[in-house]
């Protein structure tokens, strides 16, 4: 605990990095307070009553579970019918539409290559995409909100202005469009004069933001009537625990490929060739190389299965794929994954480059030949280790399901924080700052001793 505490008074005594902390809990705060400013044709005091009102008369409870599934990367402004409903999801849409073409656009993959300027081009075309995804994603907001979630005839002291005019729908797609630039703003503010990855750090907040709500529900269900009382409660934040530590150790676990660089004296056989020894290091190939990507390019697309249920109402095979905790549900979504994770891994790591790179600088792995079957060796063993990284990343996105399915948990929103994309991006993200900040404190040390050591050679 001592060094724990020390370790936040180095972080507190040194003033860039204090600074970047509070810039980044500054930005933290517009950002939450924003999603509270709801759409100027919509009457927020109205929404929360009359929606849960409408739940308890037995009324579209699907939709408004559904409302509430979708909140959770907004922290709730999806919900709220908040101009900053979109959120930053149009921009990590447009992120993942660029870098997916960058492997097909000649045009895209030079500007990969240009070093800082091509990645500045880059992020150029990414807000314009964002713009053109906001464009596609607010009337669909609108529409889901005024057909499903808020429909006209049973909500109407919910609107200050008719769903069907267009003083309803042309203001507010341009407001959706701004808040979700103004999101996206302010995330590369904080990347740029914060610490950490804005984008990340505010998807993490909107996550974080639904965790006390969700946890409160769950108290109140199980020391209510017919709950398990405060012991179940304890167990549940202790497997919660245990969840979180495989999820870290999913993040981090990596396969070291050891390599050797040779010097140019060994490479000539020189004189002093017994004394130069080549260095020796390894490449990292992650488990889970692939992240949460597979997780969302399988969410994407677990909504074609739910439209088949109009063709045929009846049937309740296809009727379990609406429903996020149904075992049809949530055996495509890991099958979905499994797949997405070797696809996605293939196409973001370049063996052949790598194996390019490492003869080219003089390094090889050691008993295999440098060119084609260093690529072919990097190739086959992250095949290898993609598969177990993929079962357990579909384990992990399928488990509040099957925590929700054996009712060790009560309720729904409190289910989908033991695992899924919520929980691997937390995990991700404070790994990933953590890990910037103790680089500010290991720099900050290196640079005091440099300075201690000079001043002892200057004032002996």
């Amino acid at each position: 605990m001592k060094e724990f505490i020390q370790t936040l008074k180095n972080i507190w005594s040194l003033k860039e990095l204090r600074n970047k902390i509070l810039f980044t809990l500054g930005i933290i705060l517009v950002y939450r307070f924003a999603t509270y400013i709801s759409l100027p044709a919509i009457n927020l005091a109205e929404v929360g009553d009359l929606l849960e009102h409408y739940k308890n008369q037995g009324g579209n409870k699907q939709g408004a579970g559904l409302l509430g599934l979708l909140s959770s990367f907004t922290g709730g402004a999806f919900s709220h019918a908040s101009v900053m409903a979109l959120g930053i999801m149009p921009y990590i849409s447009a992120s993942i539409i660029v870098q997916l073409m960058g492997m097909a656009v000649p045009y895209l993959q030079k500007l990969q290559k240009d070093g800082e300027s091509g990645r500045n081009t880059l992020n150029q075309i990414t807000r314009w995409l964002t713009i053109g995804v906001c464009l596609v994603q607010a009337p669909f907001y609108l529409g889901s909100i005024t057909g499903m979630f808020l429909p006209y005839a049973q909500f109407q002291s919910a609107y200050y202005v008719e769903p069907n005019s267009i003083w309803f729908w042309l203001p507010s797609i341009v407001l959706l469009i701004a808040g979700a630039v103004f999101a996206m703003w302010l995330g590369e503010k904080i990347t740029d004069n914060g610490i950490g990855n804005g984008i990340s750090i505010l998807i993490m907040v909107g996550i974080l933001s639904r965790l006390p709500e969700a946890f409160g529900q769950e108290v109140m269900t199980q020391t209510g009537k017919g709950g398990a009382g405060m012991i179940m409660i304890l167990i549940e934040v202790l497997f919660w625990m245990l969840v979180i530590l495989l999820a870290i150790i999913l993040s981090v676990a990596v396969r070291k490929i050891p390599i050797q660089y040779v010097s140019r004296a060994q490479a000539r056989g020189g004189a002093n060739r017994n004394l130069m020894e080549g260095a020796r290091q390894y490449i990292p190939l992650k488990v889970n190389a692939a992240g949460v990507m597979p997780i969302i390019f399988a969410q994407a697309l677990m909504f074609v299965p739910g439209l088949l249920t109009k063709f045929d109402e009846s049937n309740t095979f296809l009727a379990g794929f609406k429903n996020v905790f149904s075992w049809q549900y949530n055996v495509l979504f890991a099958l979905l994954i499994i797949i997405f994770s070797f696809f996605y891994t293939a196409i973001t790591i370049p063996v052949n480059q790598m194996a390019d790179d490492l003869k080219r600088n003089g390094g090889l792995v050691p008993k295999v030949r440098p060119g084609k079957e260093t690529a072919d060796f990097l190739d086959d063993i992250l095949s290898k280790i993609t598969l177990p990284g993929a079962i357990f990343l579909a384990i992990f996105a399928v488990l509040p399901a099957i925590v929700h399915g054996t009712t060790i948990v009560q309720t729904d929103a409190f289910a989908l924080f033991f695992g899924g994309t919520s929980l691997l991006i937390m995990v991700g993200v404070v790994l990933d700052t953590v890990q910037q900040i103790n680089t500010y404190l290991l720099n900050h040390h290196y640079d005091g001793l440099m300075q201690s050591k000079l001043s002892r050679t200057t004032n002996p």
